[in-house]
């Protein structure tokens, strides 16, 4: 059996992917878990099957994944209750990361908010769903263009000297937004969308392997619509891989720094997607893949 069908059909395990260390102490497995899918249709309320969506957080601290990012504007909160819920209390290790700074309307609305206030009494309210005294990562989950910039980052540095969040991170920014912020707070992480399909935000990758900062990739899966003639389908099948599991494994080639978060509501997925750090991409694949964006890093 090839090591490609291994990764499909073995057991698969978080740890294969290598380590990743977040702003400087806090060293978790490669390939982490995005809880956002945890909740209902447009991320809004609880998930349809409440007992499957615990199963897969257990299931996956299982199988080695010990990075979980969440959002309080996922459900709202019930991303946050869900994994306080089947995983509390936590096991030595597990890195939780959460996100503020959006309000929610409705199913599929999200509008961003940050006033200091604001950002506080949504941090305080993560910390209670999550039964924690301080979060381990807390991300700016978007700058709001209706409140200096200056000031939301001035609350993640508070944050940070009030014992409330232990890192701060910042999710969909460009460098020069990432500078100013590091003029006030330094920065553990970078949470843009990133995936085989959409690479606009390379460059901004790039800065952050430089600087060693961590880059979360949001939306890791979103391969498009996969035509048999596509890059992706055609490695897929020279691997006996899906498409997603190519997705995950072109993002841990690309750079040292990537953590990606794939999430899903079931356990079968789940496991499908760890599964993908057994997969070994050549650099034919690579390059096929990247559209001419380095295959920087590790080569898995």
């Amino acid at each position: 059996m090839n090591s490609q069908q291994e990764g499909r059909t073995g057991t698969p395990h978080a740890d294969a992917a290598g380590t990743i260390t977040i702003g400087g102490d806090l060293t978790v497995n490669r390939l982490g878990f995005g809880a956002m899918r945890l909740t209902g249709a447009g991320i809004w309320g609880p998930p349809a099957d409440r007992d499957e969506a615990l199963r897969v957080l257990v299931r996956a601290m299982e199988l080695g994944v010990d990075f979980i990012d969440t959002a309080n504007s996922y459900g709202p909160h019930y991303s946050e209750e869900i994994i306080a819920e089947a995983l509390f209390p936590y096991a030595d290790g597990l890195v939780i990361a959460t996100k503020g700074g959006l309000e929610r309307s409705g199913p599929g609305q999200w509008h961003p908010r940050g006033d200091p206030d604001y950002l506080r009494r949504e941090l305080e309210g993560s910390l209670r769903r999550l039964r924690l005294d301080r979060v381990d990562l807390y991300q700016l989950h978007r700058i709001d263009p209706e409140v200096p910039e200056s000031e939301q980052f001035a609350a993640l540095r508070e944050f940070v000297s009030d014992g409330l969040a232990r890192h701060v991170g910042l999710s969909e920014v460009n460098v020069e937004q990432i500078e100013r912020a590091r003029r006030v707070v330094p920065i553990a992480s970078v949470q843009n969308r990133y995936n085989v399909e959409d690479q606009h935000w390379g460059w901004v990758l790039d800065y952050c392997e430089h600087e060693g900062i961590a880059f979360l990739p949001w939306a890791p899966l979103s391969a498009g619509k996969i035509g048999e003639e596509s890059a992706i389908a055609r490695v897929a099948e020279r691997h006996d891989a899906t498409a997603m599991q190519v997705a995950i494994a072109w993002l841990l080639a690309r750079s040292p720094v990537m953590l990606p978060i794939p999430g899903t509501s079931r356990v079968a997925h789940l496991e499908e997607n760890i599964a993908a750090t057994k997969l070994r991409l050549t650099e034919e694949d690579l390059e096929e893949l990247s559209h001419g964006a380095p295959a920087a890093g590790i080569s898995r």
